[in-house]
């Protein structure tokens, strides 16, 4: 079998969290290499929309979620300025706007649950929201404004932790882990010491020697909209109970927000264009004059609990990397520096829990 020269470690996928992990690992002076069974950002962070919104990503019975997500914001201040680039990093923050008065009913009762846990969250009544967004429909029942919350372009991030000149093998999948390395598909062999699992929803399945982890696809489908220069559709982040849109700022208008069990399927549907456009019409009626320049579907790695896999697990030398749910770029950097710890000996963050097999029922398969 032919065998490649060893490294301290093999990350098994290229997407946000693969090449962040190899990017902060190679920064304590490990050496990397990454193998991607396609190219890099082929899964979910080619299609993800880059929001970084712990607050109104916040539901009811996922504090320790939440409490994560929080900390992974804070990170960002610090990871965005670091990686370099232009990341289309809006801070201008969210509105999570009711379309109706059932709508109205329910923020209200999410908004109390974001005070009680001493979320920076501003209840508006219908006025005060059309102020701060005039292109907003008159029939907008009121919504929570959220300051802090941000969004980035994930394909500009990509592309920055690409220019770090990691090693990457693209197109020859993983199909074995050992304790020496993996074998990839055509047969080649590579050692390391340490693996890092980054596969996203096809972490779960599919490499011999790995626990059967429960990450499963969770399908979101994505449209691409663009708009005149010198016509903004919104400032802040705008987020109903069905769809989120948000302005990158240079023209682009991302619409998106599905969540469908599917397994694998990829294919978009005219019934998730239509509940999207229809959902973000409600409430940006000027949504129809924008200009329609694809659509997209793709994975999330979703786990039983929503929670992210973060940790070791047998075999001794794989680490997990996996499991973000819809939180994937916000989770980037402290999945990061997670991983660079875990595999340098160190304490993760405080927020990270980091995975143990008695989470779920797994065996070695």
């Amino acid at each position: 079998m032919p065998e490649r020269s060893g490294h301290d470690v093999v990350v098994v996928g290229a997407g946000l969290i693969g090449l962040a992990c190899a990017w902060r690992a190679a920064q304590r002076g490990l050496s990397v290499i990454l193998v991607e069974a396609k190219e890099p950002a082929a899964g979910a962070s080619g299609v993800a929309a880059g929001m970084l919104a712990p607050v109104t990503e916040a539901e009811f019975g996922e504090e320790e979620l939440l409490r994560l997500n929080l900390e992974a914001h804070a990170r960002w201040q610090e990871f965005a300025p670091e990686l370099g680039g232009d990341l289309h990093h809006r801070r201008e923050g969210a509105l999570l706007v009711a379309a109706d008065r059932d709508d109205a009913e329910a923020l209200h009762r999410l908004h109390s649950f974001q005070l009680s846990l001493g979320l920076e969250a501003e209840w508006l009544t219908p006025s005060e929201c059309r102020r701060r967004e005039p292109g907003l429909s008159p029939r907008c029942g009121g919504g929570i404004f959220a300051p802090h919350e941000q969004h980035v372009d994930p394909m500009a991030v990509v592309a920055a932790l690409l220019a770090k000149g990691l090693e990457i093998r693209t197109g020859d999948p993983v199909a074995a882990v050992d304790p020496h390395g993996v074998r990839l598909r055509s047969g080649e062999a590579i050692t390391a010491e340490q693996i890092v699992i980054a596969a996203g929803c096809w972490s779960g399945s599919g490499i011999e020697g790995l626990p059967g982890m429960p990450v499963r696809p969770l399908k979101g489908q994505i449209l691409a909209l663009r708009r005149p220069p010198d016509r903004p559709l919104a400032e802040h982040l705008i987020r109903t109970p069905r769809c989120y849109v948000l302005d990158r700022g240079d023209g682009r208008v991302v619409l998106g927000g599905t969540m469908e069990e599917r397994g694998f399927d990829t294919q978009v549907t005219v019934d998730g264009v239509y509940r999207l456009l229809e959902a973000a019409y409600e409430v940006l009626p000027d949504v129809t004059e924008l200009e329609f320049t694809g659509a997209r579907a793709g994975l999330r790695p979703a786990t039983p609990d929503n929670l992210p896999l973060i940790g070791r697990s047998e075999p001794g030398n794989v680490i997990w990397a996996t499991g973000h749910y819809r939180n994937g770029v916000l989770l980037t950097p402290i999945t990061a520096e997670a991983v660079a710890e875990l595999l340098t000996g160190g304490e993760v963050p405080a927020a990270v829990r980091p995975f143990s097999p008695e989470r779920f029922a797994v065996g070695v398969r």
